[in-house]
């Protein structure tokens, strides 16, 4: 409060010295004085530079010390941690200290193999250490510290320091001399103390006590002096350029103030380490902090040496810097890293997941799922790849996914094209063989027109398959559904005309029937050719409409891009199955009615048969499709195909190839009239 009135008498809210004002206040350790220092004078728009901020201590009672010896003793025993980080101010050092005096025994027990992490402010030198503990177990520990450097002259100056020439009323160097050197620094004759003489150097006393480098707290306050003292002398220059030039200006206190504030913000100056000092848009120093290693020797002594800086305003890569091979280690870690973990870390592939109820630094190691990736130990997420990419089997990197289709180079594609064109030229024999017997009564029977449309459709039947193996492209995939819808679509209507033409048959053969003019050649032929159009109209508004398109399917199968074909509209592929579908129950009940008729040349029996098996095939094939996946749902397609024309050929065509080859005796017109008789 002296600083804010005057002299040595002090009354609240007046100021009767106008020559010796406050100016500036370099704030100290304790946290208590410097917040309510900063509270007070802040109404006087005073500038302040405190060198730190740290955390306030509270008053306990005796009931609250015996509270926190328990807990103490509790937390260090019990854990099965071997770090402690200890936060606290010199206040809180002094506690800890009294605690391992009285509970000496049990303290060290606890203490024994634990690695002490400590903050800037619990700092040995403080306090008076020697009159409270050993600082054995801190050998090895790491302290962060505010950033030092060496001063030019600072230790030619502590050598040749002589209390004597101080201020008489500083008491504090006086308690410290009687504390350290046991003699008193004599000011004046009338005390009996006994006078310390020029033997007493500083330089002589152990680490723990004082130190001969410059500390953070010291090198802050060194920083803080020569700030303020850099402002008044801008601020003095400034004054005299006033002078010079004639410009009278009223330079009262209040324009000091703030003329000291605006300066205070925008300072900058190397100081006599070389180091520049300035004030961040924050108005916050820069300096960061250093990392040290504590060295405790047998006597005592306590050595810091420097191992690591941590600067938050530095780039990325020098935040966080420490020499690992330059850490001493305390010897109960028989020359082997502490180790202090609840949980072993997690490999790349893993991602941490916090164990319930315990600490958050406590997980288990989960492994990353399918599609995801960790490629760094002790990951606290997986990382999705992206979706052309899939994760390999450690779950640490992503690769390309396989591109899936249906190839000829595997042997379900390389089976499906060999019975494709072997099924093509049985096909294209058969043809050969009725073309050359096309005279013969069995070739001509049932018009001999539509069974060759019947087994043309039926050889591009058998090489429709080759559209659906390969890759996907864009005409593969136009072709691949309406070629098939089209030519599945002939031969079933050229069935459907071979059974209407057996019905024909047997009217016109009644007495008094005028059908025969319903035989002629032009009336099967239009049925199929306007069957054939129905199915033609349906696939031309598809493929005007929604056609289909190569597309890539990444999420179906795990892993896998499958290339497909989309069938653009859903509905229109439905159509055509269903149009197809509607012929051959068409045919097949024609042919089942008319399958006893007494005719030479009825192949009603062997169509109804075909037709049974054509749409068993389709009828199973709409479930399987839709269950299958990637290329097993082509080749599920390919099967149906083959399959159902497969059905027809084989039991419309293999009875009459019989007879044509092995039987050309029963290949008769007389043979067939004594048959139908």
């Amino acid at each position: 409060m002296q600083l804010l009135t005057s002299g040595g008498v002090r009354t609240n809210n007046y100021n009767c010295d106008t020559k010796n004002s406050v100016l500036a206040i370099v704030g100290g350790l304790a946290s208590e004085n410097s917040i309510e220092i900063s509270n007070i004078v802040s109404t006087y728009k005073m500038a302040q530079v405190r060198l730190y901020y740290i955390l306030a201590i509270t008053s306990a009672s005796d009931t609250d010390i015996e509270k926190e010896e328990a807990k103490m003793y509790h937390t260090f025993s019990q854990t099965k941690a071997n770090v402690v980080v200890v936060c606290g101010d010199s206040q809180s050092l002094i506690l800890f200290t009294f605690w391992i005096d009285v509970n000496y025994q049990s303290a060290q027990m606890a203490l024994v193999g634990k690695v002490w992490i400590m903050n800037a402010q619990w700092d040995f030198t403080a306090v008076d250490s020697q009159s409270y503990w050993s600082l054995k177990h801190f050998h090895g520990a790491l302290a962060f510290t505010i950033h030092t450097t060496v001063v030019p002259g600072f230790q030619d100056f502590l050598k040749a320091f002589n209390p004597q020439q101080y201020h008489p009323k500083d008491v504090f160097m006086k308690e410290f001399y009687k504390k350290v050197f046991h003699c008193g620094v004599i000011y004046s004759d009338r005390t009996s103390e006994i006078r310390c003489s020029t033997e007493e150097h500083l330089e002589s006393l152990s680490g723990a006590v004082f130190e001969m480098s410059m500390s953070g707290h010291s090198y802050s306050a060194y920083n803080a002096v020569h700030v303020i003292a850099h402002v008044l002398h801008e601020m003095h220059l400034s004054t005299s350029k006033h002078i010079k030039l004639g410009k009278r200006s009223r330079f009262g206190l209040r324009n000091v103030q703030q003329q000291l504030h605006h300066m205070l913000r925008n300072i900058r100056f190397n100081n006599s380490a070389g180091e520049e000092i300035f004030f961040n848009e924050h108005q916050e120093s820069t300096t960061g902090y250093d990392i040290v290693n504590c060295y405790v020797f047998s006597n005592g002594s306590l050595i810091r040496a420097k191992i690591g800086i941590m600067d938050a305003h530095t780039s990325v890569h020098k935040k966080f810097i420490i020499k690992d091979n330059a850490i001493t280690w305390n010897s109960w870690f028989n020359k082997a890293l502490p180790h202090s973990v609840c949980s072993e870390s997690c490999h790349p592939g893993y991602s941490q997941r916090v164990q319930e109820g315990k600490q958050v630094c406590c997980y288990d190691c989960t492994p990353c799922p399918e599609g995801m990736i960790s490629n760094q130990t002790d990951a606290d997420h997986c990382d999705r790849c992206l979706n052309e990419q899939r994760s390999n089997e450690e779950r640490n990197q992503c690769i390309p996914k396989v591109i899936h289709f249906l190839s000829y180079e595997e042997p379900l594609g390389m089976a499906s094209a060999t019975c494709s064109l072997m099924l093509s030229l049985v096909t294209a024999l058969i043809l050969q063989i009725f073309i050359k017997h096309q005279d013969t009564p069995i070739v001509k029977a049932n018009n001999r027109d539509i069974t060759y449309i019947l087994l043309v459709s039926l050889l591009f039947c058998f090489l429709c398959p080759l559209l659906f193996i390969g890759r996907p492209r864009k005409v593969t995939c136009l072709l691949r559904q309406t070629a098939f819808g089209l030519i599945f679509s002939a031969a079933v209507s050229s069935l459907l005309a071979k059974t209407i033409t057996v019905v024909l048959a047997f009217k016109a053969t009644q007495p008094g029937s005028n059908m025969r003019k319903w035989l002629r050649k032009r009336v099967a032929n239009s049925i199929v050719l306007f069957c054939f159009l129905g199915q033609f109209v349906i696939c031309t508004v598809w493929l005007g409409a929604n056609p289909p398109f190569p597309s890539l399917d990444m999420h179906s199968e795990s892993g896998q891009i499958i290339v497909q074909c989309d069938e653009g509209s859903v509905t229109m592929f439905y159509c055509v199955l269903s149009y197809m579908g509607l012929l051959a129950i068409i045919s097949f009940l024609v042919a089942f009615l008319a399958r006893n008729l007494p005719d030479s040349f009825n192949e009603a029996k062997f169509i109804t048969f075909s037709m049974l098996v054509f749409c068993s095939v389709w009828v199973c094939f709409v479930p399987t499709y839709l269950s299958a996946k990637g290329k097993y749902m082509v080749a599920v397609e390919i099967f149906s195909i083959l399959a159902s024309a497969a059905g027809l050929l084989g039991c419309i065509f293999f009875p009459k190839c019989y007879i044509v080859i092995l039987k050309p005796s029963l290949n008769t017109k007389g043979h067939l009239i004594r048959k139908s008789d």
